[in-house]
């Protein structure tokens, strides 16, 4: 428990760091876009491949199991989209880029701490959490809810191709489904809750590269532990988000 209070308490330390007005924002808006093209950009193709193949499961799991002479054809396209919008699209997606981008950026960072480079860059009299942190955090508030758009579209093409080429059910009523009684409200439920969970996935994986110490044995433990915790904190929001966007 202390060493959670810790823990906590080297983070908010840090972000406190983080949130200082960088001293060039033209080098700033120079990282920022580089880190939109690597965290976000890069991502765009996983998202759309998982995105596209959960939504054609989906799509034949419902169709498989709720078949009934009392349930309407189109019900398969109202949950599908339900499923996409609530959770997958926002909470699930982000869990998944918790693997790839926050690996990514721990062990950037970590690397950074071993080779002393961060070490340099002090000595300079650069704030690096600063310098090297806030890049990250901007690009991924600002290209989640660019890739949770992305998937959500590509889930209901992923749906759509079930039916042209599995022939499970018609297109019409998967799309009266995907239409009826649509709350627009879902979408920017996801949208918020995405915004939280980039913040998580980006600050909590910094934490844990940028204060890493020893050799690269340990910047692999530390992209470790920054997937379980970011994955950890994710669920967590997600629960206490939902809750309080519902209500």
């Amino acid at each position: 428990m202390i060493k959670a209070l810790q823990t906590f308490g080297r983070y908010l330390m840090l972000m406190w760091r983080v949130i200082a007005r960088p001293e060039r924002m033209r080098m700033f808006f120079k990282q920022y876009i580089e880190e939109i093209e690597k965290l976000g950009v890069n991502s765009i193709g996983i998202v759309l491949l998982i995105s596209f193949f959960i939504g054609a499961v989906i799509t034949i799991q419902i169709k498989l199991n709720i078949e009934s002479p009392f349930m309407p054809r189109w019900t398969v396209g109202y949950i599908t989209r339900e499923i996409m919008l609530l959770e997958f699209s926002s909470s699930i997606m982000c869990l998944i880029l918790t693997g790839k981008v926050g690996s990514n950026i721990a062990s950037e960072l970590g690397t950074m701490r071993v080779t002393q480079q961060i070490d340099a860059l002090e000595i300079m009299g650069i704030n690096s959490a600063n310098y090297l942190i806030l890049p990250k955090i901007a690009a991924m508030i600002t290209t989640i809810p660019i890739l949770v758009v992305f998937s959500i579209v590509s889930g209901i093409i992923g749906a759509f191709c079930t039916c042209w080429f599995g022939g499970i059910m018609t297109a019409v009523d998967l799309e009266y489904g995907l239409q009826y009684m649509f709350v627009e409200e879902f979408v920017w439920n996801g949208f918020v809750k995405s915004l939280f969970f980039a913040y998580i996935i980006a600050s909590v994986s910094a934490f844990f590269g940028y204060t890493v110490e020893g050799g690269s044995i340990e910047v692999g433990k530390a992209s470790t532990n920054s997937v379980v915790c970011s994955s950890v904190l994710i669920l967590f929001a997600d629960l206490v988000l939902t809750r309080l966007l519902v209500s």
